[in-house]
């Protein structure tokens, strides 16, 4: 079911703005939609927004049996299979980030997450036979794409492909195209930590954008932004706290361990898959060599924060500051 919220009106040579709100669950979080537009406009473009990311689960998700990636999963270890081109220009997109990171980003990582997840239900941390087993079949070099004929082929029986860190901010970009398709251009997508925005509210420069703090002592930090994508991540919301040790949902898949201690890192890029993917980078890898990473992307900067003893330490890439207020 749509929310529609209305709250703002405004005249704009002529023609009468109202600003609504939808939202809906999918991915495993809430899609959230912002426009201004008139009500019939905004509702139609919304329907279809929502029912364009509800496909793009049916081929993305990792808890979905039926769906077009867990039926290539369930293929792994035998020959290449064909996949739809939206999925494997997603592949294709995480196999050149999982290059230029050295294995920090990796849609492979599935049988690691896995563990991981039932660790935070039983609070107990993998047993390392388990969590070895799982690390052998990790491995993005294992995964072998075929731009020529568009087929997958995944080399060890039992590889698990999870696109948590890059399908939503995909999915973020379609929305706003979907809406953009109706004449909305004026439109933020929230999808969990994924922000995708459009041109800014009517009167107004640019969106202003929160980022939560990891010290719930300190304010959030605010950017005015527009016409691009915002990605955080961190330990705020999906953490496990094992004998003591606070262990991020995030994943190292070079070590199968979840990031330990409260940080999150934000990327900002043209665009939401690259957002998405890259603020993984860089919670993995750390500010020096994640920032380093940034560097091969046009428009993209980053911001790391990780809380320490003496404080809050923040670390901010070229460009960062010219999209601060």
């Amino acid at each position: 079911m749509l929310i529609r919220a209305c709250l703002v009106v405004l005249t704009i040579q002529g023609a009468e703005l109202k600003r609504h709100h939808y939202a809906e669950p999918h991915m495993g979080t809430t899609f959230g939609v912002t426009v201004y537009a008139d009500e019939a406009k905004a509702k139609a473009a919304a329907k279809e927004a929502f029912a364009r990311v509800s496909t793009l689960n049916a081929i993305m998700s990792d808890y979905l049996p039926t769906s077009e990636l867990m039926k290539l999963c369930a293929r792994a270890g035998g020959p290449a299979v064909k996949v739809s081109p939206e999925l494997f220009a997603v592949l294709l997109r995480a196999r050149r980030v999982s290059e230029e990171t050295g294995g920090a980003f990796d849609v492979t990582v599935g049988p690691v997450v896995r563990l991981w997840r039932r660790s935070r239900k039983t609070l107990r941390l993998p047993e390392k036979e388990h969590l070895d087993a799982a690390r052998a079949l990790v491995g993005y070099k294992m995964m072998h794409l075929d731009a020529t004929v568009g087929t997958v082929r995944l080399e060890k029986a039992g590889m698990l492909l999870d696109l948590g860190g890059i399908a939503k901010g995909h999915a973020a970009d379609e929305v706003l195209a979907v809406l953009r398709k109706h004449g909305i251009g004026r439109a933020l997508v929230a999808a969990g930590g994924d922000l995708r925005i459009g041109e800014p509210p009517p009167g107004k420069d640019a969106w202003s954008v929160a980022i939560a703090p990891v010290d719930d002592k300190e304010p959030p930090t605010r950017l005015m932004l527009k016409a691009c994508a915002v990605s955080t991540s961190g330990d705020a919301a999906q953490f496990v706290e094992i004998d003591g040790v606070r262990y991020s949902h995030i994943v190292d898949a070079r070590t199968g361990v979840g990031l330990v201690g409260r940080m999150s890192a934000t990327v900002i890029a043209p665009d939401g898959i690259t957002a998405d993917s890259l603020t993984k980078a860089v919670a993995v890898l750390g500010p020096e060599k994640g920032f380093a990473v940034l560097k091969k992307y046009a428009g993209v900067s980053g911001r790391h924060v990780r809380k320490t003893d003496t404080g809050v330490e923040v670390k901010r890439s070229a460009g960062w500051r010219d999209l601060t207020p």
